[in-house]
């Protein structure tokens, strides 16, 4: 997997999700939307052969309230202070970096992931300390929290009363009500010069120039939002949403899609600061991935919706 490498079956022990202490979800920081019919999916030439981006479907979806931009660091500090809760990546003592935040001693003393020796199994990386040893927060209180696993994600949300939304919810939202454009601001990926996401510049893996101003995660609610209100649901981090993940989709019409009963990934939506066109243009509103949910890595995170 080129955007986030899977564990490969290393599985930390399972542990029950942190049980919520009688919380409503607060709507501080969530965005209420209208809900509604949209065309969900894309079928262009940018479309990744393999991820089920198409086809363009009519999806409806009920009203609800998605968070203004994914779970930071702060946030996740105050859900483990409550709780106590240790994610997969300290319970099993390590997870992926990006090789290139990493000293030439560290790389040479790490596994690469297979087939991408752009990711290194990092021991003592967590969200805590998200290069590993040596490293941590400062600065980044506000920076979306990462090295969560999907199974962290749910138990996050289950604490601050709310869920991850669906697959379906996600798009609607990322879209910001535009028809099919590309991203969330339109067709053209950086207006009057203008970066509007965090994204790789440069050549994938060895330069980044950072001209959108990051090299790695930027705040949460760096650049401006689309037009309901929601920051960075392009770049940045991927996002975990509810869903498994299947390649294919019905044409039909459907209400309130949950995505399939069964499977062994959970999709992933929005991309990273490691997108690229040269290997990885999956910084669209309509592109996706997918990861075993016990996998971690320093560019996924999530953010929450819950019911109105």
């Amino acid at each position: 997997m080129c955007c986030t490498p899977a564990r490969g079956g290393e599985t930390p022990p399972v542990v029950p999700p942190a049980v919520p202490r009688g919380r409503r979800a607060s709507t501080a920081g969530t965005v209420k939307l209208p809900g509604g019919t949209f065309r969900m999916g894309n079928e262009d030439a940018q479309a990744n052969p393999g991820d089920g981006e198409g086809p363009v479907r009519q999806v409806t979806v009920s009203p609800f309230r998605m968070d203004e931009t994914a779970v930071t660091n702060a946030h996740f500090a105050a859900f483990v202070k409550d709780t106590g809760h240790a994610t997969a990546a300290e319970r099993s003592g390590w997870s992926y970096v990006f090789a290139g935040f990493l000293t030439p001693e560290r790389v040479r003393a790490t596994r690469s992931a297979a087939g991408t020796p752009w990711w290194r199994g990092v021991a003592g990386a967590c969200w805590r300390a998200p290069e590993g040893p040596g490293s941590g927060l400062d600065g980044r209180a506000r920076h979306p929290v990462v090295h969560v696993t999907w199974d962290d994600a749910q138990a996050y949300a289950a604490w601050a009363g709310k869920r991850l939304p669906t697959e379906a919810e996600w798009e609607y939202a990322a879209r910001g009500g535009l028809d099919q454009a590309r991203y969330p601001w339109g067709d053209e990926l950086n207006p009057r010069g203008r970066w509007r996401c965090n994204i790789w510049q440069g050549e994938f893996p060895v330069v980044n120039t950072g001209e959108d101003g990051h090299v790695g995660t930027a705040p949460a609610d760096a650049y401006r939002p689309n037009a309901y209100g929601l920051f960075n649901t392009v770049g940045n981090v991927w996002e975990w949403v509810a869903d498994r993940f299947t390649a294919i989709h019905e044409a039909a019409a459907s209400t309130d899609p949950g995505g399939p009963g069964e499977g062994d990934r959970r999709v992933m939506r929005g991309g990273s600061y490691l997108c690229h066109d040269s290997y990885c243009n999956r910084y669209r509103v309509a592109a996706r991935t997918a990861n075993t949910p016990d996998s971690s890595t320093g560019n996924c995170g999530f953010r929450c919706a819950a019911d109105l």
